[in-house]
């Protein structure tokens, strides 16, 4: 399986592979550029700007000159995975997903789920720093918008298997992408 740590710092923050993605097709913009255009708060971008500086994916513009100059930028690992987030934030917004796939647990529960940990537990183990409550929530909202299915195991006591389905694959695809950049 691959390292679930990238995902869960991407998407951490509602609003980072959403950010990401803008900066990617706009080439840099501006805090206010960016609050009207992803439609949130300037709090909620200011943290997610600041995640993002940490992470090293974007950095405030350097240069200093004309007032039409976009405040951040892409870093050159944020551009690496912007394309992707670009590819996944479009493909969200035509499946009507983004509310559902923007939690901070959805994207790397189904990555997780999509290879090979199929029970609570091994989910668990997967995710170390996710609990038990997010773990259910997760699972319930990506059973309920059709990109998980859940099975019963005839045994004692039953115990319930998680599988992706067939509409969840390009997800995963994309989830797996957005894992492999260095």
């Amino acid at each position: 399986m691959p390292d679930p740590g990238r995902l869960v710092d991407l998407f951490h923050h509602r609003w980072t592979v959403p950010t990401i993605a803008e900066l990617h097709r706009t080439g840099g913009a501006k805090l206010v550029t960016l609050v009207n255009r992803l439609g949130v708060s300037r709090g909620a971008l200011r943290q997610t700007l600041d995640a993002t500086i940490r992470h090293g994916w974007i950095m405030p513009n350097p240069g200093y000159g004309h007032p039409l100059r976009p405040e951040y930028l892409l870093t050159e690992s944020g551009e690496r995975i912007g394309l992707t987030c670009w590819e996944l934030v479009d493909m969200l917004g035509k499946r009507g997903l983004e509310v559902v796939m923007l939690r901070k647990w959805s994207a790397p529960v189904l990555q997780a789920v999509a290879f090979g940990c199929r029970r609570f537990a091994e989910i668990k183990t997967a995710l170390p720093d996710l609990t038990d409550r997010a773990l259910a929530i997760a699972l319930k909202q990506l059973l309920a918008h059709k990109l998980l299915d859940r099975q019963l195991r005839d045994e004692f006591p039953p115990a319930a298997e998680w599988k992706p389905v067939h509409r969840s694959r390009p997800l995963v695809e994309i989830l797996k992408r957005l894992t492999e950049f260095r």
